[in-house]
């Protein structure tokens, strides 16, 4: 893994699988027009990386003529990204509920949860509009490794999108863990959340909707 990191970092590989995880899958075309390359430089990594494992292809339909081909992450592309030590975390959860009790694992983590969001909400607290909460709730989050971004949708509603999820394998073993996140948030920003995750292949996107006073449908 660390000579495909040390090949990748001097090559656009990189800055490729970056964009794809902030997507649902890009054309090459797609891809030239993001990172102003020739089609065949960036169809050349493309094809590297989905030889490698790390790349899929899928079909998405046209109004007409011939469906589009897109590239999209694979879930070995995971590696890639930051993760919160899961295994030694599960280890840890694990061992705490033999010697403590069954009891240990949720209180370990609700303590944790309570104490990031005591933290976050010093770095918060001279700020007074949800959106602005929540723009510096993502810059938070990123450098947490969730690829966070605050946008708006179609409807005017203010969303919090990540495209990673470090906690993934953790929330696996311990439902509670998306439950105490999406709490966390909604104390964070000072009204309720509405949590959806979409999946697919190496694709992740976790949609935190934010239901403030003007958009509350």
């Amino acid at each position: 893994m660390l000579n495909l990191l040390r090949e990748m970092l001097h090559s656009p590989a990189l800055d490729i699988i970056q964009r794809l995880k902030h997507s649902t899958g890009l054309t090459v075309k797609e891809l030239c027009t993001a990172m102003k390359m020739s089609y065949m430089g960036v169809k050349q990594h493309c094809v590297e990386l989905e030889k490698a494992g790390f790349l899929d292809t899928w079909r998405r339909p046209k109004a007409a003529g011939r469906p589009e081909k897109l590239y999209r992450l694979t879930p070995k592309a995971d590696v890639l990204f930051m993760n919160c030590g899961p295994a030694v975390t599960l280890d840890l959860l694990t061992t705490a509920e033999k010697v403590y009790g069954e009891s240990a694992p949720p209180k370990l983590l609700y303590s944790y949860f309570l104490a990031k969001t005591e933290a976050w909400s010093a770095k918060l607290a001279r700020v007074t509009t949800v959106e602005e909460r929540a723009r510096q709730l993502a810059r938070l989050r990123s450098a947490d490794g969730c690829l966070s971004a605050c946008e708006t949708d179609a409807q005017g509603r203010l969303l919090l999108v990540e495209h990673h999820r470090p906690l993934r394998e953790l929330a696996a073993r311990y439902d509670m863990v998306d439950e105490l996140e999406c709490e966390m948030i909604e104390k964070l920003l000072g009204c309720e959340v509405r949590r959806s995750v979409e999946e697919v292949s190496g694709l992740v996107r976790v949609t935190f909707q934010i239901k403030t006073t003007a958009h509350s449908a």
